[in-house]
């Protein structure tokens, strides 16, 4: 099969030939029509994760994927060949991934993908969905509750307003030009502050009590942390934790994405339903990942996605 890897620590990520893969137990071989760039494959390809997690090159980059299984190992009872399915792949080691025309992936991260759904659509839900959904949840932001969004302008942030809006939150969204804000508006925010200028300033003139709760993709968090009332939440998805903000009175969740069978059916149910949309901005081909990986470093606004198949 084609697939884009990178064969050594830092090298650059290149199309190899590599034999198709087969299902271990509980996992489920996927022929991939569609994927989308995360940080985490940036960090993947920049060798960031040396020493962290063990690598087998080549390394086939991809988190996220949608297409069709092919085949299902032992244990594998909820997937049968031909279902349409997405997913992440979440392995301990890095291998196997979704820039390739085949995937083997755990079953307990894959979902079936809801009638109405494209598969498009699908690839680029399952890390960014999962980001959002549990941020959101962790918040549990109620009816008319005041929510700052920073990092609004990312995959993740687009797709958390969109969580918010169905709460009944309020939500303040971060953003700079005059796309981003018609990007953020487009998806739920209701009111905008920029963030290339005194944002906690901003935020502290339209809400001198302070925000209920604040999700953190971008930014200083422990300044965000100051602008949130006490007995207010903050949940990160880059690292920070309560022992980096000078709060006491602030709850503060750290959250790795966990994109299990039941969160990533969750998601797909709300995009069918029309409450939740894939901000998708600029799709590439799978011969272009490399390109598109330099765009996703050089800054942008919503989803990347990659079409594999067709």
């Amino acid at each position: 099969m084609k697939a884009i890897a990178i064969k050594d620590f830092g090298a650059p990520a290149t199309v190899v030939d590599l034999p198709d893969p087969e299902p271990a137990e509980g996992e489920i071989v996927v022929r991939v029509a569609a994927s989308s760039i995360n940080g985490f494959d940036l960090s993947v390809a920049k060798g960031g994760l040396k020493g962290m997690m063990e690598h087998r090159f080549p390394v086939v980059l991809g988190k996220d994927f949608a297409g069709t299984v092919e085949a299902t190992g032992s244990g594998v009872n909820d997937f049968n060949v031909g279902d349409a399915v997405f997913g992440v792949v979440m392995k301990p080691e890095l291998g196997d991934g979704a820039f390739g025309e085949h995937v083997a992936a755990p079953a307990a991260f894959v979902a079936k993908i809801p009638s109405g759904v494209d598969s498009a659509t699908a690839g680029a839900l399952g890390l960014a969905g999962t980001a959002a959904h549990d941020a959101v949840e962790a918040v549990a932001a109620e009816h008319g509750e005041i929510v700052l969004v920073s990092g609004a302008t990312g995959a993740v942030g687009g797709i958390a307003v969109q969580l918010l809006e169905t709460r009944g939150a309020r939500v303040i969204a971060t953003a700079g030009t005059n796309e981003e804000i018609a990007f953020v508006r487009d998806h739920g925010a209701h009111h905008v502050v920029d963030y290339r200028g005194d944002l906690a300033a901003a935020v502290r003139e339209a809400h001198p009590g302070g925000v209920d709760a604040v999700l953190h993709f971008a930014g200083d968090g422990a300044q965000l942390a100051t602008l949130i009332a006490p007995g207010g939440r903050l949940a990160s998805t880059l690292g920070l934790t309560a022992d980096q903000i000078d709060r006491d009175d602030v709850a503060v969740t750290t959250i790795m994405a966990n994109p299990t069978t039941a969160t990533l059916t969750k998601l797909g149910e709300a995009v069918a339903a029309g409450t939740v949309r894939v901000p998708i901005t600029r799709t590439y081909r799978l011969d272009d990942v490399p390109e598109a990986l330099g765009d996703f470093a050089a800054g942008h606004h919503g989803k990347l996605a990659v079409r594999i198949e067709g």
